[in-house]
Parts: C-alpha cells; structure tokens; sequence
C-alpha cells in the first residue's frame, strides 16, 4: 500500500465512486461496471506484488493497466454522452492519466530486473514440511 500506483488506484476508485455514485436509476448497470472496473486496478496491483514471481506480479500489473485503459475509454463515452461532467471528467481522467504512465514505469522497471536476474524472492516465507509432522508428545495435535 506504500506503492505510488496503489495509492493512485485507491484516489481513482474514490473519484470515480463520486462521480458514479449518484447516477439514476436506470443507469445503474453503467456506472457499477465503470467502478467496479476502477476497483480491480487496485486490487490487481496488491494481489501481484503478494504473488510468488515476477512473472506473477507483471502479469497482474498487465491487468491493472488494462483496467486503466477501459477505464479512461469509457470516462471518455460518459462524458461525451454527458452522463459526467466536464469537470469530473477532466479531474478522473488526469489521475487516470499519470496512474497509466507510473504503472508502464513500474513494469519496465520490473522487466528490466527480471530480465538481469535482479529480482530477490527472498521475502517470501518458506515453511519446512515439518510444520506439518504430529508431534510426538501428543499425537492428537498437529
């Protein structure tokens, strides 16, 4: 959650709930997909940096990046069809804009380590298979 990206994916979502949130009705369907596609780049930036690999990670930084684009794609039909304003419009789209380019530094950066062998798992915990042998003393508890 230190991750400049990260933190700009946690603003984004919360302009975007803003800017989404009190649409009517019957343009409830539009909005959800629109923040439930800001909430994935988060999610995908944490659920990669907690996986095993780079490989792993720059897959679900693809991901987000993804979601950045459809993201800023459909901000641009919403606003076009005035379902948001200039303003909001204008202020997502700049964060959108620089989380975009931060996520594209962030991966070639990766790629560049995973590429000379620079990447450390060494953080990762690694458990002996005797975690998961009965104790003698009481053969009852794992």
């Amino acid at each position: 959650m230190r991750l400049r990206v990260w933190q700009d994916a946690r603003d984004l979502y919360l302009l975007t709930w803003k800017a989404f949130r009190a649409f009517p009705f019957e343009q409830k369907r539009i909005a959800s997909q629109q923040v439930a596609s800001i909430d994935s780049i988060h999610r995908n930036i944490s659920e990669g940096y907690c996986r095993r690999s780079i490989k792993e990670y720059l897959q679900y930084l693809n991901i987000a990046q993804g979601s950045v684009g459809e993201s800023v794609s459909t901000l641009h039909v919403y606003c076009a069809a005035d379902h948001i304003s200039e303003e909001k419009f204008e202020e997502t789209d700049a964060l959108a804009y620089k989380l975009e380019n931060d996520l594209k530094k962030l991966i070639g950066s990766l790629q560049e380590k995973q590429a000379s062998n620079e990447w450390d798992d060494s953080f990762l915990i690694k458990e002996s298979n005797e975690s998961y042998t009965i104790r003698s003393d009481n053969p009852d508890i794992p």
